[in-house]
């Protein structure tokens, strides 16, 4: 019986991954808290091992030879000891065994029930661990589930072989964005919590992060460093505007990014339902910065004001609404790409 007990923990430390020590010490502390509710008395001197080299489970009260016994529950006289082991003297520790089968059904439901919730948190533990090193990055989940109501999306997502349900709140879902169970979509981890019904995994498919490692996923030149993503403004749903430089004189940033005939941009754009991608060529020089940012509109000049990060932008009167965009749009991406106060002015009125 004890070799097919150690057998069961090992097959779920094959089956689970979750390692021999610690659930040896859960049932350990399991079975002694069963053992101490059937030996309220003997509390104290209760005692459990498990040995899983010999195969051995052993509980017994661990009881104190004395010459004057003082408390029963503990302690046993030298007459006492010497019927359980010959030659005892005073100072001795005796280890009376306990017969297991007179455990009562209380006392086995509480040991099951600390066994059950030792394999619980140890699972929980894992899919922390690995759903941890995944913050910050892309991964591809299933639509399982969507709430009507609130609109939140249940997504399946798996870091390796195991799957775990993560919630895709309405706010952090594309504007538009149709969604059918059985979809297969990427999400961006934002973080990983820990709470009382396991880890909490948040995601998102707004987050400016989830263009930016989709960027490194499809364009070679990101992921070696060799083009760099210096900024990203996003409005999701509707526009992106993304400002990139290139370590390498001979590569140009942007015509890697868009890469031959716009197949890689169109890549990213389709996994993100057609939202428009403006991309940038970044500099130090905040006047061309700001100009580059402004694109797809020409611009006339770019003044810069002391005693702040603001700016006065003059542009061609045909282009003032472009420069401007719809409900205002460009100019406010092309602000929070470069972290400026643009005002824009038509040429006439300068």
């Amino acid at each position: 019986m004890n070799a097919e007990f150690f057998s069961a923990i090992s097959d779920i430390e094959k089956e689970k991954g979750i390692p021999q020590t610690y659930m040896l010490e859960k049932i350990e502390q399991a079975l002694l808290a069963a053992l101490k509710k059937d030996y309220p008395t003997c509390a104290e001197c209760a005692r459990v091992v498990l040995d899983p080299v010999e195969k051995t489970v052993d509980m017994f009260m661990q009881k104190t030879v004395v010459e004057t016994v003082e408390n029963p529950n503990t302690q046993y006289s030298v007459e006492q000891a010497r019927k359980i082991l010959l030659g005892a003297l005073p100072g001795n520790l005796i280890n009376e065994p306990v017969d297991t089968t007179r455990f009562g059904r209380i006392a086995a439901q509480a040991a099951k029930q600390v066994i059950i919730q030792g394999i619980r948190e140890a699972e929980r533990n894992i899919v922390y661990d690995e759903f941890t090193s995944k913050e910050h990055e892309i991964l591809t989940g299933i639509v399982s589930r969507i709430d009507p109501r609130s609109g939140s999306v249940s997504i399946q997502i798996g870091a390796s072989s195991e799957h775990t349900e993560a919630m895709l709140s309405s706010s952090e879902r594309i504007p538009n964005e149709i969604l059918k169970d059985g979809d297969r979509i990427k999400v961006y981890v934002i973080e990983v919590r820990k709470s009382t019904r396991g880890p909490q995994i948040l995601i998102s498919r707004t987050h400016p992060g989830l263009v930016k490692r989709l960027f490194e996923l499809e364009v070679p030149e990101i992921f070696d460093g060799i083009v760099e993503i210096r900024s990203i403004a996003r409005e999701a749903g509707n526009r992106t505007k993304i400002a990139v430089v290139s370590n390498d004189p001979d590569v140009e940033p942007i015509g890697a990014c868009v890469g031959p005939k716009g197949a890689r941009v169109n890549t990213i754009v389709s996994e993100l339902g057609g939202e428009k991608i403006d991309i940038v060529k970044y500099s130090d020089d905040p006047v061309e910065y700001i100009a580059s940012a402004l694109s797809p509109s020409e611009v006339v000049s770019v003044t810069m004001f002391e005693g702040g990060k603001s700016c006065r932008v003059i542009v061609p009167d045909n282009q003032l609404s472009l420069a401007i965009g719809k409900e205002g749009q460009n100019v406010r991406l092309a602000a929070r790409l470069t972290g400026f106060k643009i005002d824009i002015k038509p040429e006439s009125q300068a």
